[in-house]
Protein backbone atom coordinates (compact mmCIF):
# COMPACT_ATOMS: atom_id res chain seq x y z
CA UNK A 1 0.00 0.00 0.00
CA UNK A 2 1.52 3.39 -0.84
CA UNK A 3 2.25 6.05 1.79
CA UNK A 4 0.37 8.72 0.57
CA UNK A 5 1.99 10.96 3.39
CA UNK A 6 5.27 10.46 2.52
CA UNK A 7 4.57 11.09 -1.43
CA UNK A 8 2.74 14.56 -0.66
CA UNK A 9 5.77 15.21 1.87
CA UNK A 10 8.72 14.71 -0.85
CA UNK A 11 6.53 17.15 -3.19
CA UNK A 12 7.49 20.94 -3.68
CA UNK A 13 4.50 22.58 -1.21
CA UNK A 14 4.64 19.74 0.51
CA UNK A 15 8.38 19.83 1.48
CA UNK A 16 7.75 23.15 2.89
CA UNK A 17 4.71 22.94 4.75
CA UNK A 18 6.77 20.11 6.51
CA UNK A 19 9.66 22.22 7.80
CA UNK A 20 7.40 25.09 8.55
CA UNK A 21 5.48 22.69 11.04
CA UNK A 22 8.20 20.57 12.12
CA UNK A 23 5.94 17.51 11.03
CA UNK A 24 7.57 13.98 10.32
CA UNK A 25 9.85 13.84 7.27
CA UNK A 26 10.30 10.52 5.49
CA UNK A 27 13.17 10.62 3.52
CA UNK A 28 12.98 7.98 0.08
CA UNK A 29 15.69 5.70 1.68
CA UNK A 30 18.68 4.27 -0.85
CA UNK A 31 17.69 0.36 -1.45
CA UNK A 32 19.94 -2.04 -2.50
CA UNK A 33 20.28 -2.96 -6.03
CA UNK A 34 22.88 -5.48 -7.37
CA UNK A 35 26.12 -3.99 -8.60
CA UNK A 36 26.20 -1.00 -6.06
CA UNK A 37 29.24 0.26 -3.84
CA UNK A 38 28.83 -1.13 -0.30
CA UNK A 39 29.22 2.80 0.57
CA UNK A 40 28.52 5.15 -1.93
CA UNK A 41 31.25 8.06 -0.97
CA UNK A 42 33.53 8.94 0.69
CA UNK A 43 33.89 6.97 4.59
CA UNK A 44 35.63 8.51 7.73
CA UNK A 45 37.27 6.88 9.71
CA UNK A 46 38.68 7.88 13.12
CA UNK A 47 39.49 6.38 16.44
CA UNK A 48 39.75 6.74 20.39
CA UNK A 49 43.34 6.22 21.27
CA UNK A 50 44.40 2.77 21.68
CA UNK A 51 41.82 1.54 19.43
CA UNK A 52 42.47 -1.68 18.36
CA UNK A 53 40.12 -1.76 15.56
CA UNK A 54 40.56 0.90 13.59
CA UNK A 55 43.77 -0.71 11.59
CA UNK A 56 41.72 -3.62 10.60
CA UNK A 57 38.41 -1.60 9.47
CA UNK A 58 40.66 0.74 7.63
CA UNK A 59 41.72 -2.70 5.26
CA UNK A 60 38.33 -3.69 5.47
CA UNK A 61 37.07 -0.79 3.73
CA UNK A 62 39.91 -0.79 1.31
CA UNK A 63 38.80 -4.37 0.58
CA UNK A 64 35.32 -3.03 0.05
CA UNK A 65 37.03 -0.43 -2.52
CA UNK A 66 35.45 2.79 0.10
CA UNK A 67 37.12 5.72 -0.44
CA UNK A 68 38.35 5.99 3.50
CA UNK A 69 39.89 9.23 4.54
CA UNK A 70 41.09 8.94 8.33
CA UNK A 71 40.38 11.56 10.87
CA UNK A 72 42.66 13.87 11.01
CA UNK A 73 43.30 14.11 7.20
CA UNK A 74 40.22 16.44 6.51
CA UNK A 75 39.39 19.36 7.87
CA UNK A 76 35.66 19.60 9.18
CA UNK A 77 32.72 20.42 6.90
CA UNK A 78 35.39 19.98 3.86
CA UNK A 79 33.36 16.84 2.10
CA UNK A 80 29.73 14.77 2.33
CA UNK A 81 30.46 11.74 4.20
CA UNK A 82 28.70 8.52 3.19
CA UNK A 83 29.65 7.15 6.46
CA UNK A 84 31.34 7.81 10.01
CA UNK A 85 33.21 4.89 11.43
CA UNK A 86 34.44 5.51 14.71
CA UNK A 87 36.72 2.51 16.76
CA UNK A 88 35.60 3.43 20.32
CA UNK A 89 37.25 0.16 21.51
CA UNK A 90 40.54 1.99 23.23
CA UNK A 91 37.87 3.63 25.38
CA UNK A 92 38.66 2.12 28.83
CA UNK A 93 36.88 4.48 31.77
CA UNK A 94 34.02 7.48 30.83
CA UNK A 95 36.41 10.39 31.32
CA UNK A 96 37.49 9.32 27.93
CA UNK A 97 34.28 9.35 26.20
CA UNK A 98 35.27 13.00 25.35
CA UNK A 99 36.86 10.99 22.44
CA UNK A 100 32.92 10.42 20.67
CA UNK A 101 32.15 13.96 21.50
CA UNK A 102 35.68 15.07 19.46
CA UNK A 103 35.20 12.52 16.30
CA UNK A 104 31.62 13.26 15.51
CA UNK A 105 30.84 17.23 16.91
CA UNK A 106 32.59 18.30 13.75
CA UNK A 107 31.84 16.34 11.37
CA UNK A 108 28.31 14.98 11.71
CA UNK A 109 26.41 18.10 8.96
CA UNK A 110 28.32 16.56 6.58
CA UNK A 111 26.67 13.36 6.90
CA UNK A 112 25.06 12.67 3.35
CA UNK A 113 21.57 11.63 2.78
CA UNK A 114 21.25 8.06 3.75
CA UNK A 115 24.35 7.99 5.34
CA UNK A 116 25.74 5.69 8.01
CA UNK A 117 27.01 6.12 11.83
CA UNK A 118 29.12 3.05 13.02
CA UNK A 119 30.65 2.86 16.05
CA UNK A 120 32.55 0.04 16.99
CA UNK A 121 32.89 -1.05 20.32
CA UNK A 122 33.53 -4.04 23.25
CA UNK A 123 30.71 -5.47 25.12
CA UNK A 124 30.66 -4.71 28.61
CA UNK A 125 31.06 -8.62 29.09
CA UNK A 126 34.27 -9.06 26.94
CA UNK A 127 35.77 -5.83 29.12
CA UNK A 128 38.23 -7.04 31.35
CA UNK A 129 38.19 -3.98 34.02
CA UNK A 130 34.14 -2.40 35.64
CA UNK A 131 35.21 1.04 34.47
CA UNK A 132 35.88 -0.01 31.03
CA UNK A 133 32.59 -1.67 30.97
CA UNK A 134 30.68 1.39 32.21
CA UNK A 135 32.30 3.01 29.69
CA UNK A 136 31.15 0.78 26.55
CA UNK A 137 27.74 0.94 28.29
CA UNK A 138 27.85 4.41 27.80
CA UNK A 139 28.09 4.09 24.02
CA UNK A 140 25.08 2.21 23.76
CA UNK A 141 22.53 5.60 24.70
CA UNK A 142 25.16 7.77 22.47
CA UNK A 143 24.50 5.92 19.64
CA UNK A 144 20.70 5.31 19.76
CA UNK A 145 20.30 9.08 20.82
CA UNK A 146 22.14 10.15 17.49
CA UNK A 147 20.03 7.75 15.35
CA UNK A 148 17.23 9.53 16.81
CA UNK A 149 18.68 12.97 15.69
CA UNK A 150 19.96 12.17 12.17
CA UNK A 151 18.21 13.20 9.15
CA UNK A 152 17.89 12.53 5.54
CA UNK A 153 17.28 8.88 6.12
CA UNK A 154 20.50 8.18 7.79
CA UNK A 155 21.21 5.61 10.50
CA UNK A 156 23.29 4.94 13.63
CA UNK A 157 24.18 1.78 14.98
CA UNK A 158 26.70 -0.19 17.42
CA UNK A 159 28.95 -3.10 16.55
CA UNK A 160 31.04 -5.00 19.36
CA UNK A 161 33.65 -6.71 18.23
CA UNK A 162 34.85 -9.43 20.67
CA UNK A 163 39.12 -9.24 21.28
CA UNK A 164 40.43 -11.96 18.91
CA UNK A 165 38.05 -12.13 15.75
CA UNK A 166 38.47 -8.03 14.70
CA UNK A 167 39.34 -9.98 10.85
CA UNK A 168 35.19 -11.24 11.43
CA UNK A 169 34.00 -8.06 10.98
CA UNK A 170 33.55 -8.18 6.83
CA UNK A 171 30.23 -9.01 6.75
CA UNK A 172 28.59 -6.61 9.19
CA UNK A 173 30.54 -3.61 8.10
CA UNK A 174 29.43 -4.72 4.59
CA UNK A 175 26.17 -4.79 5.66
CA UNK A 176 25.60 -1.82 7.63
CA UNK A 177 27.34 0.23 5.58
CA UNK A 178 25.41 -0.49 2.79
CA UNK A 179 22.04 0.30 1.73
CA UNK A 180 21.06 -3.63 2.65
CA UNK A 181 20.48 -1.67 6.42
CA UNK A 182 18.05 1.00 5.06
CA UNK A 183 15.46 0.19 8.04
CA UNK A 184 18.15 -0.91 10.67
CA UNK A 185 19.12 2.09 13.48
CA UNK A 186 19.60 1.95 16.65
CA UNK A 187 21.08 -2.03 16.84
CA UNK A 188 23.43 -3.25 19.13
CA UNK A 189 25.35 -6.24 16.74
CA UNK A 190 27.39 -8.34 18.58
CA UNK A 191 30.84 -10.04 16.57
CA UNK A 192 32.42 -12.53 18.34
CA UNK A 193 34.24 -16.45 17.74
CA UNK A 194 33.03 -18.47 15.03
CA UNK A 195 33.58 -20.15 11.61
CA UNK A 196 33.76 -17.22 8.59
CA UNK A 197 34.04 -17.61 5.42
CA UNK A 198 34.39 -15.06 3.12
CA UNK A 199 33.07 -15.73 -0.33
CA UNK A 200 34.52 -15.23 -3.39
CA UNK A 201 32.13 -13.18 -4.81
CA UNK A 202 29.84 -10.67 -2.53
CA UNK A 203 27.23 -10.41 -4.93
CA UNK A 204 26.48 -13.84 -4.75
CA UNK A 205 27.65 -15.00 -1.28
CA UNK A 206 24.84 -17.43 -0.98
CA UNK A 207 26.34 -19.67 -3.99
CA UNK A 208 26.17 -23.35 -3.30
CA UNK A 209 23.62 -22.67 -0.32
CA UNK A 210 20.32 -24.39 0.03
CA UNK A 211 17.90 -22.54 2.09
CA UNK A 212 14.54 -23.14 3.62
CA UNK A 213 11.99 -20.36 3.77
CA UNK A 214 8.67 -20.97 6.01
CA UNK A 215 5.91 -19.11 5.35
CA UNK A 216 7.28 -18.33 1.78
CA UNK A 217 4.29 -17.75 -0.36
CA UNK A 218 3.81 -14.28 0.22
CA UNK A 219 4.63 -10.72 2.15
CA UNK A 220 7.96 -11.02 4.21
CA UNK A 221 8.37 -14.59 3.44
CA UNK A 222 8.66 -13.80 -0.70
CA UNK A 223 10.78 -10.84 -0.03
CA UNK A 224 13.41 -13.45 2.26
CA UNK A 225 12.91 -16.18 -0.57
CA UNK A 226 13.90 -13.64 -3.20
CA UNK A 227 17.08 -11.93 -1.77
CA UNK A 228 18.09 -15.36 -1.12
CA UNK A 229 18.13 -16.83 -4.40
CA UNK A 230 19.38 -13.38 -5.77
CA UNK A 231 22.47 -13.74 -3.60
CA UNK A 232 22.93 -17.32 -4.80
CA UNK A 233 21.37 -19.68 -2.72
CA UNK A 234 18.90 -22.49 -3.89
CA UNK A 235 15.85 -21.55 -2.24
CA UNK A 236 13.22 -23.99 -1.08
CA UNK A 237 9.74 -22.33 -0.26
CA UNK A 238 7.43 -23.62 2.14
CA UNK A 239 3.84 -22.88 2.89
CA UNK A 240 0.26 -23.95 3.45
CA UNK A 241 -1.40 -25.91 0.86
CA UNK A 242 -4.07 -23.84 1.06
CA UNK A 243 -1.22 -20.77 -0.56
CA UNK A 244 0.00 -23.45 -3.02
CA UNK A 245 -0.54 -21.08 -6.03
CA UNK A 246 0.95 -18.24 -4.74
CA UNK A 247 3.86 -20.53 -3.14
CA UNK A 248 4.85 -21.96 -6.68
CA UNK A 249 4.49 -18.40 -8.26
CA UNK A 250 7.32 -17.06 -5.68
CA UNK A 251 9.42 -20.70 -6.31
CA UNK A 252 9.19 -20.15 -9.98
CA UNK A 253 10.28 -16.82 -10.27
CA UNK A 254 13.44 -17.42 -8.16
CA UNK A 255 14.26 -20.95 -9.61
CA UNK A 256 13.76 -22.74 -6.41
CA UNK A 257 11.32 -25.35 -5.28
CA UNK A 258 7.77 -25.25 -3.50
CA UNK A 259 6.94 -27.64 -0.80
CA UNK A 260 3.25 -27.40 0.68
CA UNK A 261 3.19 -28.49 4.25
CA UNK A 262 1.37 -27.87 7.69
CA UNK A 263 4.23 -27.16 9.70
CA UNK A 264 2.28 -27.64 12.85
CA UNK A 265 1.28 -31.02 11.54
CA UNK A 266 2.42 -33.84 13.82
CA UNK A 267 4.63 -35.32 10.96
CA UNK A 268 5.66 -32.43 9.22
CA UNK A 269 9.18 -31.98 10.68
CA UNK A 270 9.99 -35.89 9.46
CA UNK A 271 8.40 -35.12 5.92
CA UNK A 272 10.32 -31.93 5.97
CA UNK A 273 13.94 -33.59 6.89
CA UNK A 274 13.05 -36.51 4.41
CA UNK A 275 12.26 -33.80 1.14
CA UNK A 276 15.75 -31.93 2.26
CA UNK A 277 17.52 -35.14 2.53
CA UNK A 278 16.25 -36.88 -0.25
CA UNK A 279 16.51 -33.50 -2.85
CA UNK A 280 19.56 -31.63 -1.52
CA UNK A 281 21.52 -34.24 0.93
CA UNK A 282 20.81 -31.51 3.48
CA UNK A 283 20.11 -27.45 4.15
CA UNK A 284 22.40 -24.50 4.93
CA UNK A 285 20.31 -21.94 5.87
CA UNK A 286 16.54 -22.43 8.05
CA UNK A 287 14.05 -19.14 7.92
CA UNK A 288 11.48 -19.57 10.63
CA UNK A 289 9.54 -16.94 9.00
CA UNK A 290 5.79 -18.65 9.16
CA UNK A 291 3.42 -16.64 11.65
CA UNK A 292 0.24 -16.15 12.19
CA UNK A 293 -1.73 -13.43 14.54
CA UNK A 294 -5.34 -14.35 16.78
CA UNK A 295 -5.35 -10.78 18.45
CA UNK A 296 -7.47 -9.86 21.08
CA UNK A 297 -7.51 -8.84 24.97
CA UNK A 298 -6.73 -11.74 26.80
CA UNK A 299 -10.04 -11.70 28.54
CA UNK A 300 -11.55 -12.32 25.33
CA UNK A 301 -9.02 -14.81 23.90
CA UNK A 302 -10.46 -18.28 23.33
CA UNK A 303 -8.06 -21.03 24.33
CA UNK A 304 -8.19 -22.44 20.80
CA UNK A 305 -6.52 -18.90 19.27
CA UNK A 306 -3.51 -19.02 22.40
CA UNK A 307 -2.46 -22.57 21.71
CA UNK A 308 -2.41 -21.91 17.31
CA UNK A 309 -0.01 -18.69 17.86
CA UNK A 310 2.14 -20.20 20.13
CA UNK A 311 1.92 -23.52 17.79
CA UNK A 312 3.31 -22.08 14.35
CA UNK A 313 5.17 -19.27 16.05
CA UNK A 314 7.08 -21.17 18.04
CA UNK A 315 6.21 -24.40 18.80
CA UNK A 316 6.52 -25.59 15.40
CA UNK A 317 10.41 -24.12 14.94
CA UNK A 318 11.28 -25.51 17.68
CA UNK A 319 10.53 -29.08 16.59
CA UNK A 320 12.22 -28.34 13.21
CA UNK A 321 14.96 -27.46 14.73
CA UNK A 322 15.36 -30.63 16.46
CA UNK A 323 14.35 -32.85 13.40
CA UNK A 324 16.97 -30.97 11.33
CA UNK A 325 20.12 -30.93 13.69
CA UNK A 326 19.19 -34.74 15.09
CA UNK A 327 20.43 -36.18 12.39
CA UNK A 328 22.92 -33.61 10.90
CA UNK A 329 20.67 -32.22 7.84
CA UNK A 330 21.36 -28.81 8.73
CA UNK A 331 25.17 -28.89 8.31
CA UNK A 332 28.46 -27.83 9.43
CA UNK A 333 28.49 -23.65 9.08
CA UNK A 334 24.57 -23.91 8.93
CA UNK A 335 22.48 -20.74 10.10
CA UNK A 336 19.24 -20.21 11.24
CA UNK A 337 17.20 -16.83 11.59
CA UNK A 338 13.78 -16.83 13.04
CA UNK A 339 11.67 -13.95 12.32
CA UNK A 340 10.34 -12.24 15.83
CA UNK A 341 8.41 -9.34 15.90
CA UNK A 342 9.32 -6.27 18.41
CA UNK A 343 5.93 -7.17 19.80
CA UNK A 344 8.31 -9.57 21.38
CA UNK A 345 10.00 -7.12 22.92
CA UNK A 346 7.98 -4.50 24.10
CA UNK A 347 4.26 -6.30 23.82
CA UNK A 348 1.16 -5.18 22.33
CA UNK A 349 -2.13 -4.52 23.86
CA UNK A 350 -4.14 -7.54 22.64
CA UNK A 351 -1.44 -9.71 21.51
CA UNK A 352 -0.27 -11.55 24.42
CA UNK A 353 -0.32 -14.99 22.34
CA UNK A 354 1.40 -13.41 19.67
CA UNK A 355 3.95 -11.31 21.81
CA UNK A 356 4.57 -14.36 23.81
CA UNK A 357 5.14 -16.66 21.11
CA UNK A 358 7.73 -13.62 19.50
CA UNK A 359 9.52 -13.51 22.75
CA UNK A 360 9.82 -16.84 22.94
CA UNK A 361 11.39 -17.10 19.71
CA UNK A 362 14.13 -14.54 21.33
CA UNK A 363 15.00 -16.86 24.12
CA UNK A 364 14.90 -19.52 21.42
CA UNK A 365 17.79 -17.59 19.55
CA UNK A 366 19.67 -17.15 22.94
CA UNK A 367 19.62 -20.30 24.12
CA UNK A 368 20.58 -22.28 21.04
CA UNK A 369 23.31 -20.09 20.34
CA UNK A 370 25.96 -21.47 22.73
CA UNK A 371 24.94 -24.83 21.60
CA UNK A 372 25.36 -24.71 18.36
CA UNK A 373 28.52 -22.42 18.50
CA UNK A 374 30.07 -26.41 19.03
CA UNK A 375 28.77 -27.16 15.62
CA UNK A 376 29.61 -23.79 13.85
CA UNK A 377 25.77 -23.10 13.09
CA UNK A 378 24.85 -19.76 14.18
CA UNK A 379 21.42 -18.85 15.09
CA UNK A 380 19.90 -15.29 14.83
CA UNK A 381 16.33 -13.24 15.15
CA UNK A 382 15.07 -11.02 13.23
CA UNK A 383 12.43 -8.20 15.18
CA UNK A 384 10.43 -6.93 12.44
CA UNK A 385 8.80 -3.23 13.32
CA UNK A 386 5.81 -1.42 11.31
CA UNK A 387 6.63 -3.12 7.63
CA UNK A 388 4.22 -2.93 4.74
CA UNK A 389 2.52 -6.04 3.81
CA UNK A 390 -1.27 -6.88 2.93
CA UNK A 391 -1.75 -7.31 6.98
CA UNK A 392 -0.69 -3.60 7.72
CA UNK A 393 -2.97 -2.39 5.47
CA UNK A 394 -5.96 -4.00 6.70
CA UNK A 395 -5.71 -1.89 9.68
CA UNK A 396 -7.31 1.17 10.96
CA UNK A 397 -5.90 4.16 8.88
CA UNK A 398 -5.03 6.07 12.71
CA UNK A 399 -2.84 2.61 13.84
CA UNK A 400 -1.33 2.70 10.98
CA UNK A 401 0.17 6.44 10.33
CA UNK A 402 1.36 6.11 14.19
CA UNK A 403 2.99 3.31 13.18
CA UNK A 404 4.60 4.43 9.94
CA UNK A 405 5.37 8.03 11.91
CA UNK A 406 6.84 6.33 15.30
CA UNK A 407 10.32 5.48 14.44
CA UNK A 408 13.51 8.12 13.74
CA UNK A 409 12.99 7.23 9.80
CA UNK A 410 9.06 8.37 10.59
CA UNK A 411 8.22 5.32 7.62
CA UNK A 412 7.08 1.88 7.29
CA UNK A 413 9.33 -0.51 6.19
CA UNK A 414 9.61 -2.80 3.35
CA UNK A 415 9.44 -6.66 3.00
CA UNK A 416 12.90 -6.16 1.50
CA UNK A 417 14.52 -4.49 4.50
CA UNK A 418 13.94 -7.98 6.83
CA UNK A 419 15.26 -9.88 4.11
CA UNK A 420 18.37 -8.17 3.31
CA UNK A 421 18.89 -8.58 6.86
CA UNK A 422 18.06 -12.22 6.90
CA UNK A 423 20.77 -13.00 3.73
CA UNK A 424 23.54 -10.88 6.12
CA UNK A 425 22.62 -13.21 8.98
CA UNK A 426 22.73 -15.98 6.94
CA UNK A 427 26.09 -15.40 4.77
CA UNK A 428 29.05 -17.96 5.30
CA UNK A 429 31.12 -15.06 6.18
CA UNK A 430 28.44 -14.60 9.53
CA UNK A 431 30.42 -16.93 11.48
CA UNK A 432 30.85 -14.73 14.08
CA UNK A 433 27.56 -12.76 14.46
CA UNK A 434 25.21 -15.80 16.50
CA UNK A 435 22.38 -15.09 19.46
CA UNK A 436 22.05 -11.53 17.97
CA UNK A 437 18.11 -10.15 17.87
CA UNK A 438 18.34 -7.66 15.17
CA UNK A 439 15.13 -4.89 15.17
CA UNK A 440 14.09 -4.09 11.49
CA UNK A 441 11.87 -1.17 12.65
CA UNK A 442 13.73 2.27 11.51
CA UNK A 443 14.96 2.66 15.21
CA UNK A 444 11.01 2.49 16.53
CA UNK A 445 10.31 4.36 19.68
CA UNK A 446 8.47 1.21 20.98
CA UNK A 447 10.47 -1.50 23.24
CA UNK A 448 14.19 -1.39 23.85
Amino acid sequence: MSDRYAQFATSTPGRLLVRRLGLPNPVPLRRHRPGDAVAGGPVLLGAAPGGRLVEPAGKLLTAMAARTVLAGEAEAGSQRWAALVFDASGIAESGQLGAVHEFFHPVLRGLGRCGRVIVLGVAPRDCAQPRQATAQRALEGFVRSVGKELRGGSTANLVHVAPGVEDSVESTLRFLLSPRSAYVSGQVVRVGAGLVDPPADWERHLAGRVALVTGAARGIGAAIAEVLARDGARVVCLDLPAQGAELSAVANRIGGAALQADITAADAPGRIAAYLRQRHGGVDIVVHNAGITRDRRLVNLPRDHWDLVLDVNLCAPERMNDALLADGLLRAGGRIVAVSSISGIAGNGGQSNYAASKAGVIGMVQSMAPVLAAKDITVNAVAPGFVETAMTAAMPLVTREAGRRMNSLAQGGRPVDVAETVGWLASPASGGVTGNVVRVCGQSLLGA
